[in-house]
């Protein structure tokens, strides 16, 4: 698990979006796995601008989405549907074709997990996914106590959870479950990145990075990644003890060429 601390959540989605870049550039038809809140809407941001001015092509990429509230259909102010498209399809060259999403307004949800778990496998897995995490250490819509090898399911939400959400639009009830890729599905992916800013994402950084593998912490399951690159900011890494490490293996970094791989 590669670690890195930046000096700002700016410099986070940049570091990001050259993870991103880097993969498209090399494999112009790479599967991304997107996921949506407040985290990574500054990469999208980044990965915009640079669709708009370096010519990063998404003409080709192919994305699934991690999960979708149940009970709200595609064009809803509040989908993760819409929200995706708001903040990175409308803007860049990507095919609408590409771009996978779970049906939270499916009338058989089950079916609708398994159709996209299969999904997933028939166009050869994910190559990359994005991750954020929640305050209680969910990854995806995987709660605290979730399996560490899930499938895409429906899950029931925490009362955390829909806290930091907080919905409220006054036309439809609040939604209390969500379909999402499991864990297992999110341990598929060929590599992971896990995005992380702020102080109130603090507590669970370190848990999923330094605490045991556990399913009361969601995100731990990344320690079993064998291609994991976390990148932090000074607030979301504040209750990391490895720091120094941390600090000692970027400068390792820095003195080796690109292609001396993980150290």
């Amino acid at each position: 698990m590669d670690v890195w601390i930046l000096e700002s959540a700016h410099a986070v989605a940049v570091k990001a979006a050259d993870i991103c870049g880097e993969l498209i550039q090399r494999k112009p038809d790479a599967r991304l796995g997107l996921a949506t809140g407040a985290t990574p809407q500054a990469l999208y941001a980044e990965l915009i601008r640079r669709n708009r001015q370096d010519h990063l092509s998404f003409a080709h990429v192919e994305t699934f989405n991690l999960d979708e509230y149940l009970g709200i259909g595609p064009d809803h102010p509040q989908s993760f549907h819409r929200a995706m498209r708001d903040s990175l399809f409308a803007e860049v060259d990507i095919d609408p074709a590409n771009t996978h999403l779970l049906r939270g307004d499916s009338s058989d949800p089950v079916a609708e997990a398994r159709a996209y778990e299969a999904l997933i496998k028939r166009r050869g897995g994910i190559d990359l996914q994005i991750l954020g995490i929640g305050r209680n250490g969910h990854i995806g819509f995987n709660e605290p106590g979730s399996s560490l090898g899930s499938r895409t399911r429906v899950k029931t939400l925490a009362r955390a959870t829909l806290r930091d959400n907080q919905l409220g639009h006054p036309d439809f009830e609040e939604p209390i479950m969500a379909i999402t890729m499991g864990i297992g599905t999110i341990l598929d992916a060929r590599a992971l990145v896990v995005l992380a800013t702020g102080a109130a994402k603090a507590e669970a950084v370190a848990a999923a990075l330094e605490g045991p593998l556990a399913a009361i912490c969601p995100a731990s399951a990344i320690q079993l990644h064998p291609d994991a690159t976390v990148v932090l900011d000074p607030e979301a890494a504040a209750d990391l003890r490895l720091t120094d490490y941390y600090e000692l293996v970027d400068q390792a970094r820095r003195r080796l060429p690109r292609t001396s791989g993980r150290i």
